[in-house]
């Protein structure tokens, strides 16, 4: 049977990619009216590496003590590859925030993640 409290954190990260993109889609399918190439180019403002650190700052303090845990195993997760574009303490910390959103997805924490990603992006500011 599945355990998402063992779950590999690499693919915790793996799907939490995902739920951050849906977010930020989300957010920007309700605030962008000009449509999706203008939504596509500030999206790329927030689903980087970069962007999601930033996010991190703000939403760390409000994290639970087992999201702090699932954070911690997601950053000190082994990767293999690190984008040019990011150092590896961005890359390990964003690995880290999207392991917990994949978490918190599998959890069906559905409401959590939309509260950290308001968070981190309160309305107005994405």
């Amino acid at each position: 049977m599945f355990d998402p409290k063992t779950a590999d954190s690499l693919m915790l990260a793996y799907l939490g990619d995902a739920v951050w993109e849906m977010l930020v889609r989300e957010r920007l399918f309700y605030t962008v009216p000009e449509g999706n190439a203008e939504a596509n180019h500030i999206a790329l403002e927030y689903v980087t590496a970069a962007s999601q650190v930033k996010a991190l700052v703000k939403i760390a303090p409000h994290l639970t003590e087992e999201e702090s845990d699932v954070f911690r195993r997601g950053k000190n997760a082994k990767t293999h590859n690190t984008p040019k574009s990011v150092t590896q303490y961005e890359y390990r910390q964003a690995t880290g925030l999207e392991a917990l959103f994949g978490y918190n997805y599998v959890m069906g924490r559905h409401e959590r993640n939309k509260e950290l990603f308001n968070i981190a992006f309160p309305t107005g500011n994405l």
